[in-house]
């Protein structure tokens, strides 16, 4: 479903270039739920914006519901952005003027849905999040925990291909952590929702089905969450860089 082939990317750097993927190659199936973990530095943030359009890579390709993004236009990428790819965010990234709902609904309305079918959409997702009756309220009036659930609810208005969740509960208490994975966790089993969550949080990504790790722009050997289930960061055992 979501397909990375040999995908390298390099950044301009005065007359030479910095390398900071390298040959990265996995597939994330439909209905998984999947970390992408790694440190800062380590080339997540660079391979999320691949994966999600907002960048070309400098080699290899991007397929989501066999469709190749590296060859889209960026008119075609926004258009396959709003129907096939939701996002989550650390800091919610939700409008302040504009109510729960009105958030909820506002991919809606660029895919130009009458307001009853977005409204009733909308009201329908936020009571499954869990905020059935905060829908008319605005941002501010809610804590961190609730418009994360806000943003989760935004994510799958257009019931995407994929949504990937960039750092989820960056922002959020250890408590409101775990409800928000349990959350993400309850819509995966239920809903057969793909999830691909950036993190650099173990205790997060070891509660994931699967993770796919990178270590300075190469992909490391592992996969099952299982493995990482009683290490901690620091007692983890180094593990084998994928080399081209």
């Amino acid at each position: 479903m979501l397909e990375v082939q040999q995908l390298s990317h390099s950044f301009p750097s005065g007359t030479e270039s910095t390398q900071v993927l390298s040959g990265i190659d996995f597939r994330v199936e439909r209905g998984e739920m999947v970390a992408l973990l790694g440190s800062s530095g380590s080339g997540k943030s660079t391979l999320l914006n691949l994966m999600a359009g907002l960048m070309k890579p400098t080699e290899g390709s991007i397929l989501i519901a066999g469709r190749s993004i590296d060859k889209m236009s960026e008119n075609e990428l926004a258009v396959f952005r709003r129907t096939h790819i939701g996002f989550i965010f650390q800091a919610y990234e939700l409008i302040p003027h504009l109510t729960v709902r009105e958030n909820v609904e506002l991919p809606l309305v660029f895919q130009g849905l009458r307001s009853k079918v977005r409204r009733e959409k909308a009201i329908e997702l936020l009571t499954r999040v869990g905020l059935a009756g905060k829908t008319e309220m605005f941002p501010s009036q809610l804590s961190g925990g609730q418009q994360q659930r806000v943003s989760i609810a935004r994510s799958l208005i257009t019931e995407p291909a994929v949504v990937f969740a960039d750092e989820p509960t960056g922002n959020l208490d250890t408590k409101t952590e775990a409800e928000i994975i349990d959350l993400l966790i309850e819509l995966n089993e239920n809903s057969g929702i793909t999830f691909v969550i950036v993190t650099h949080e173990h205790e997060v990504a070891k509660r994931t089905k699967r993770i796919i790790q990178l270590r300075d722009g190469y992909l490391v050997e592992g996969g099952a969450a299982e493995a990482l289930a009683d290490v901690t960061a620091a007692e983890a055992e180094p593990l084998t860089e994928v080399r081209p």
